[in-house]
């Protein structure tokens, strides 16, 4: 079986470390969609922590789709602006960006892994 060719999304490498650190510093909300996208559980599709892409480091994304996705908690109220800029260029790479607050994410687990199951079965 061949393997699949990605397209290549710049990143920069200063944003290596941070992306770790992330990592080992998550949200409650990260850690608690995290056990549902590990080990490809949704449609056998990997999803990385944490990811650099350009300037900007996301929470989740699957290369092979090139889906994004996001967890806004209290402090994305006041960046409205950017984030909107921020989702912009992500989408200019061909990244679909699925947001989601840290509400949905302990109120409404069932609806969001819904919502990611969709566009992973679309996508596909």
């Amino acid at each position: 079986m061949r393997k699949k060719k990605y397209d290549i999304i710049p990143y920069r490498p200063v944003l290596v470390e941070r992306a770790r650190r992330l990592r080992l510093n998550s949200t409650p909300a990260e850690i608690e969609l995290w056990k549902y996208l590990r080990k490809k559980q949704i449609h056998g599709v990997d999803f990385d922590r944490q990811k650099p892409i350009d300037w900007f480091i996301v929470d989740f994304y699957c290369k092979e789709l090139k889906i994004a996705i996001e967890i806004d908690g209290h402090s994305h109220n006041f960046k409205v602006e950017y984030d909107r800029k921020r989702q912009t260029v992500l989408e200019s790479f061909g990244i679909r960006v699925l947001r989601f607050s840290e509400k949905e994410v302990f109120k409404e687990l069932d609806n969001v892994l819904s919502e990611i199951e969709y566009w992973v079965s679309e996508l596909k």
